[in-house]
């Protein structure tokens, strides 16, 4: 069995696809690279195919019709084979000297880890700036701990889907499943399969490069307020896709960590919804608030009195426009767009 499978969910990824791909070579053959060709209308899949030609031990091809990034990744854990499974978008890269350590740590800790924590760097590459995002405050370096030993996160750190490297058995375990032609689903993947994890491993080393910077990226502003119901429908999976009462009763610490995380999406959703200023836009921010308040009046009350999301829907136009001048202010201090 392989230690790894990276699954490159590709769609019309041509002109970036090669850095990403000879970045993940280094795994050699105790990896697996599946690329998934999402139905692109480009060389992307014969790109594919020359990789998989020459490293034929390490690279596999899956060409499927269009469904997006969530189908591509439901399609890479469907088939892999690697005991443990990370996803790299096709524009993004890891670093050669963190993978060869992710790989050797693999191998010793065998199947004694549900979930390595690595940092990755918000890498702008056109501007030749780069923010590392560590988290050596919250866990224990190279050894085995649970939540409970978990620290107190910044406002800049979270357990995005580029820090993250599950054991595949347990993303199975968990019923992850992401929807088809949908953008921010790895919110959904990084969230759900957190209360079936106990044993965490934490490498302190920049692992993942996530690219800023491209115009057609679903991260920037305009492609948010475009994509504003996608982003909306991810919210509302993952509100709904956690039993956050009984997260709590095994595990406050890991409580207060997914409550947080839906707090920010939550915040996401009502900044962009401000930012659009249309009256179908306040429409909207007022049902997705309405939508967690009929789902759990308790959970409502705590995203909406006690964490920051509530700053995020202050009544009436003053409080939209506080609400963008926090946002504003957020930019630039965490470099985060």
């Amino acid at each position: 069995m392989k230690d790894i499978t990276f699954v490159v969910p590709c769609y019309n990824a041509e002109d970036y696809m090669k850095r990403c791909l000879d970045s993940l070579l280094f795994c050699g053959e105790d990896g697996e690279i599946i690329i998934i060709d999402d139905g692109s209308t480009d060389n992307t899949g014969a790109i594919a195919d020359e990789y998989a030609a020459v490293y034929p031990n390490i690279v596999r091809v899956v060409h499927k019709a269009n469904g997006g990034h969530g189908s591509g990744i439901n399609a890479g854990l469907r088939t892999a084979a690697g005991r443990f499974f990370k996803v790299v978008d096709s524009d993004d890269w890891l670093d050669r000297k963190a993978l060869e350590w992710l790989m050797k740590c693999l191998k010793w800790q065998k199947d004694d880890v549900d979930m390595v924590v690595c940092n990755y760097v918000y890498d702008h590459l056109y501007e030749n700036r780069q923010k590392s995002v560590s988290f050596n405050n919250i866990f224990p370096k190279e050894k085995i701990c649970g939540w409970r030993d978990m620290g107190n996160f910044k406002p800049s750190q979270y357990l995005v889907m580029h820090a993250l490297v599950f054991r595949t058995a347990l993303l199975r375990e968990s019923g992850v499943k992401l929807p088809a032609h949908t953008f921010y689903v790895d919110n959904l993947f990084a969230y759900k399969p957190l209360p079936y994890v106990q044993k965490i491993m934490y490498l302190d080393v920049d692992l993942y490069h996530y690219f800023l910077g491209r115009a057609d990226q679903s991260v920037n502003e305009e492609s948010y307020k475009k994509r504003i119901d996608q982003q909306i429908a991810v919210t509302k999976l993952v509100a709904d896709s956690v039993d956050l009462e009984l997260v709590k009763s095994k595990s406050r610490k890991l409580f207060r960590y997914m409550l947080r995380n839906i707090s920010i999406m939550m915040s996401i959703s009502s900044v962009y919804l401000c930012m659009i200023q249309t009256e179908e836009a306040v429409r909207k921010r007022r049902a997705l608030w309405e939508y967690i308040k009929k789902k759990d009046r308790g959970l409502y009350r705590r995203l909406r009195y006690t964490t920051l999301s509530g700053l995020t829907y202050l009544p009436g136009k003053p409080g939209r426009m506080l609400t963008l001048k926090g946002y504003e202010m957020a930019k630039k201090t965490y470099q985060f767009s």
